[in-house]
């Protein structure tokens, strides 16, 4: 899949044990909390990455993960599969280096090289896009697109209700829409 923002994930599902239990079995061995940045370290780093660039992603992937290490005893273990608390994690970290993200976005405009290193004029314009959008818009918008989290995933992630997850992600494709088609040359969408 050449798709710049698809994310390969793998599921707590696909496990014979839910991350739940994992944490929950790490609090008497904590070598075994591993399974849990074995789990899911690649889309955690993944989505640092395209929020931050590589350079920022394994200090904040590796935080993540730390972070998560240290509240594990506070995990709601009613919650099978660690994704969205990991993402929260994530995402609050990623909010100390909003500016990088910012001149990241900036820098990829001016430029129109992506983040794997390949020119491209719709994701010069995407970066533009992603760089004017309220910070708010922009995380729900990119945990949902990067981190491929559903609606109740990004809500217990960033621990606001659902139908503002909703109007933050139609608000940040709207005006990323707007954006696209302005500089795109079109004048209807």
């Amino acid at each position: 899949m050449n798709d710049p923002l698809a994310v390969a994930t793998v599921t707590a599902s696909t496990y014979e044990v839910s991350d739940s239990e994992v944490i929950d079995r790490s609090l008497q061995d904590p070598e075994g909390f591993a399974e849990i940045f074995r789990r899911h370290f690649h889309v955690i780093h993944r989505y640092a990455s395209a929020r931050l660039g590589p350079a920022a992603a394994d200090d904040v992937a590796a935080e993540t993960f730390l972070v998560a290490f240290r509240k594990r005893a506070r995990y709601d273990l009613a919650r099978h599969n660690a994704r969205a608390w990991l993402f929260g994690i994530a995402t609050n970290l990623i909010r100390r280096h909003r500016r990088e993200e910012i001149r990241l976005y900036r820098a990829l405009e001016r430029t129109s090289v992506v983040p794997d290193g390949s020119p491209d004029d719709h994701q010069q314009r995407l970066a533009a896009a992603l760089a004017v959008l309220k910070a708010a818009d922009r995380e729900v918008l990119l945990m949902v697109v990067y981190g491929e989290l559903s609606y109740d995933q990004v809500s217990d992630a960033l621990g606001i209700p659902v139908g503002t997850v909703g109007s933050r992600l139609n608000r940040a494709r709207k005006r990323v829409r707007e954006i696209l088609n302005v500089e795109g040359g079109s004048t209807h969408g």
